[in-house]
């Protein structure tokens, strides 16, 4: 199996599992505020990482053999994609709806797109932008465009800037770690553990100098809200970053992000089988649509 076929593979279960995600931090977030929600699942998924490392024998020694400026990268690319941009996204979850989220992460291929461009000088055949045209047109069909009826215009306005914000650090940061995860090497479970433990300290800091502060670290305590976030830490941070960055490390940025979208097309499948949620003709376009995108995006190859 060709490295950039495993790409494909860790980018497209990234979406499997962030679509598992996406509803569970959805019921959580109606209890447990963004950034204590943000704070919960990065620990979480730093003590899954870590039990990680130590089951499969991955030494700290390995780490040491990385030059300073490799750690560094992978520090700030934790705290814009990890510390900023989940919490603008949790909390643009809350102010637009899942159905509005799916609009705004729209912006997340594209974006990726022109960074990797800017940055790295990464190019798409014809056959893959016919690709990524057809998996944001499955996006756009299946999205629900009402928006929340308890929810301002100011609110609705607020939740789509932090959401776009979101999107943007989320790919800046990524794109930002791609050379030393590819050119040096930096090995994919230290990657995920160093992005997450920066991103995380940061968090912890902010809400140590919050006055919500006790609040915030309330979510520690066990309680009913723990039924849907530890398994939305696992999924959606645990499991999703580790694909999400393997994607990244294996396959074209690009590609990856085409192939990170189809997590719209996966929800909608989960959510007839396990949910029973009715299956439409417009969700049936919208699976179509993206099974074609990926298709054109994984044989388009160069």
């Amino acid at each position: 199996m060709s490295a950039d076929l495993v790409g494909q593979l860790y980018a497209l279960g990234a979406a499997l599992t962030w679509s598992i995600s996406l509803v569970l931090f959805r019921l959580s977030g109606e209890h447990v505020p963004p950034l204590a929600l943000n704070l919960y699942k990065n620990v979480v998924a730093m003590v899954l990482l870590a039990l990680t490392l130590i089951i499969t024998g991955d030494s700290a020694d390995v780490i040491r053999t990385f030059h300073w400026e490799d750690h560094a990268i992978m520090v700030i690319s934790g705290f814009l994609g990890i510390a900023l941009a989940d919490t603008a996204f949790l909390y643009a979850l809350n102010m637009v709806g899942v159905g509005l989220v799916t609009v705004i992460e729209c912006l997340y291929s594209p974006l990726v797109v022109l960074f990797a461009f800017l940055m790295l000088s990464e190019s798409m055949t014809g056959l893959q932008i016919a690709g990524a045209i057809f998996v944001l047109s499955g996006l756009f069909v299946s999205s629900r465009h009402e928006p929340p009826r308890n929810r301002t215009r100011g609110e609705l306005l607020s939740g789509f800037l932090f959401g776009a914000v979101s999107i943007a650090l989320m790919a800046y940061g990524i794109v930002l770690a791609r050379p030393v995860l590819v050119v040096v090497g930096y090995p994919l479970i230290w990657a995920a553990l160093l992005r997450l433990s920066a991103g995380t300290a940061a968090l912890a800091l902010i809400v140590l100098a919050s006055p919500k502060r006790k609040r915030y670290w309330s979510v520690f305590r066990p309680s009913r809200v723990w039924w849907t976030s530890a398994p939305a830490a696992f999924f959606g941070t645990y499991l999703a970053m580790v694909f999400w960055i393997g994607g990244f490390k294996h396959t074209q940025a690009a590609i990856a992000a085409i192939l990170n979208q189809t997590s719209v097309a996966f929800a909608l499948i989960l959510a007839t089988f396990i949910l029973h949620e009715p299956f439409t003709r417009r969700k049936a376009v919208a699976v179509a649509f993206a099974t074609v995108g990926v298709g054109l995006v994984v044989g388009g190859a160069k």
